[in-house]
């Protein structure tokens, strides 16, 4: 006599109580964020990570320049301490060091990358660039902060 008041049998009293039907799409949305945040912070990374020597870079309004797959960094330090990438250089060593670079296919050596830090004199840094001007560097780029202020 009870049998028809529990609301029947199989599939549709168990749909019915509450119970889903298994999802047959992915729902790729949160996927796509966190990769679209991950991409961001690797393009801020990414260039910081590039200069391994700690300098403090003057300031300018110039615009950046696109970078080039192949290009050697050199940094000068507060103290005049000369780094080739990330090697430091005795006094004497810059100029077998640049001499020691290859050119490359087109026969023109890298592009040089100059890091000094705003608080050398200027007799250091062209000093320098003329030791990469007599090795055969003619392309080199000077790296400077970001201006931030609204200066003269």
């Amino acid at each position: 006599m009870a049998m028809g008041v529990s609301g029947g049998g199989g599939r549709r009293g168990r749909r019915g109580r509450g119970g889903r039907a298994p999802m047959a799409e992915i729902n790729v949305t949160p996927l796509v964020d966190v990769m679209l945040v991950l991409l961001i912070i690797f393009m801020v990374t990414a260039p910081l990570l590039k200069a391994a020597v700690p300098v403090e870079l003057p300031d300018s309004r110039a615009k950046a320049m696109a970078e080039e797959a192949k290009q050697v960094t050199l940094t000068i330090q507060r103290d005049g301490t000369v780094y080739l990438e990330d090697q430091a250089l005795a006094p004497g060593e810059l100029a077998d060091r640049l001499d020691a670079i290859p050119a490359g296919d087109d026969g023109k050596k890298p592009l040089v990358t100059l890091r000094a830090d705003k608080a050398l004199d200027y007799g250091t840094v062209t000093r320098v660039m003329g030791e990469l001007n007599h090795a055969g560097f003619t392309s080199i780029s000077l790296v400077t902060g970001v201006s931030g202020g609204s200066g003269a």
